[in-house]
């Protein structure tokens, strides 16, 4: 257990003293995503079933009055059309899937609400369920910022441990630091960016191009809503596969504010301390620690 006093900050960072904090963090943070997706299906569930229910209804007697199918029916028919696809209703032969408000539905369209993605192809439909999102997006926007750091700052500080052993030695410590951050660059490209549209290629039927695209302005929070998944009404998707896709989103983005935290962290060179060694008159080394002063010139530090 690392000693509480002043100064110990940076020591209890090292030795892992935040894991306890952050897993309460990550706790808290998915208990909060279950509570909205529980809200929404409750919600937003009933709504939906009523309006699919609605819908089976005008396209049966539209089927029945078939030979005298007039313009204004017709444009009626298209309405609820595109009401449903809004809704997330698929609505096939005699039956009504209401899918995307479901529990797992719900879930996502939380996870897509507070890290700020918004498809735009689902919203919510009735006043009670668009009130409780704004103050759910209020007090869970910030939650997944402080979540996201807390995660950054955990990858950082491994990155960190990486580079400390590769400078152990006699290799440089800048070109340490350049190898341990080159090497998360290029792990979180195959794990976050590369890899992943396997998947959606093989659970969407999407090309290669088209899922890479899908992650990228996913994990950027562009969110065009051009390419969702989860959409495909001819296709049977398992309860995991949300689930991974919401971890994905997660990781994936404290992975890119690791990578904002890197490139801060190695341009903010002025004013930290190197070692430095020079030789003596009599040819023999010693070691002796530097930093820049205020004027820009090296000063030596005291032993």
């Amino acid at each position: 257990m690392c000693p509480l006093r002043a100064g110990a900050a940076p020591e209890c960072r090292a030795r892992g003293c935040w894991a306890p904090g952050t897993g309460l963090l990550l706790l808290a943070y998915l208990a909060y995503l279950v509570l909205g997706a529980g809200v929404f299906q409750a919600l937003e569930g009933r709504a939906a079933q009523d309006f699919g229910r609605s819908f089976q209804r005008d396209k049966w007697e539209l089927l029945e009055n078939f030979t005298c199918l007039d313009r204004p029916a017709l444009d009626l028919l298209i309405r609820d059309i595109i009401q449903a696809y809004k809704d997330g209703a698929h609505l096939l032969d005699n039956t009504t899937s209401m899918g995307r408000w479901e529990f797992m539905g719900s879930f996502f369209f939380s996870v897509s609400t507070i890290t700020t993605i918004g498809y735009g192809n689902l919203s919510p439909q009735t006043v009670a369920a668009r009130l409780f999102c704004i103050f759910f997006a209020l007090v869970g926007i910030p939650l997944n910022l402080v979540v996201l750091n807390r995660l950054g700052d955990f990858m950082l500080q491994g990155v960190h441990r990486c580079a400390h052993r590769l400078g152990g030695g006699r290799q440089d410590p800048a070109k340490a630091r350049w190898l341990a951050g080159s090497g998360t660059l290029l792990s979180g490209l195959l794990l976050f960016l590369l890899l992943p549209p396997l998947l959606f290629s093989h659970m969407e039927g999407w090309s290669y191009l088209e899922s890479f695209y899908f992650a990228f302005v996913t994990l950027s929070t562009v969110g065009f809503g051009d390419f969702v998944i989860g959409m495909d009404p001819s296709r049977r998707y398992p309860l995991w596969y949300k689930n991974i896709v919401s971890l994905w989103i997660l990781f994936g983005m404290a992975w890119l504010a690791l990578i904002i935290k890197l490139i801060l962290s190695l341009m903010e060179t002025p004013g930290r301390v190197c070692s430095r060694s020079h030789h003596s008159a009599k040819g023999d080394a010693k070691g002796q620690s530097w930093r820049q002063g205020p004027d820009g010139e090296p000063e030596a530090l005291s032993p």
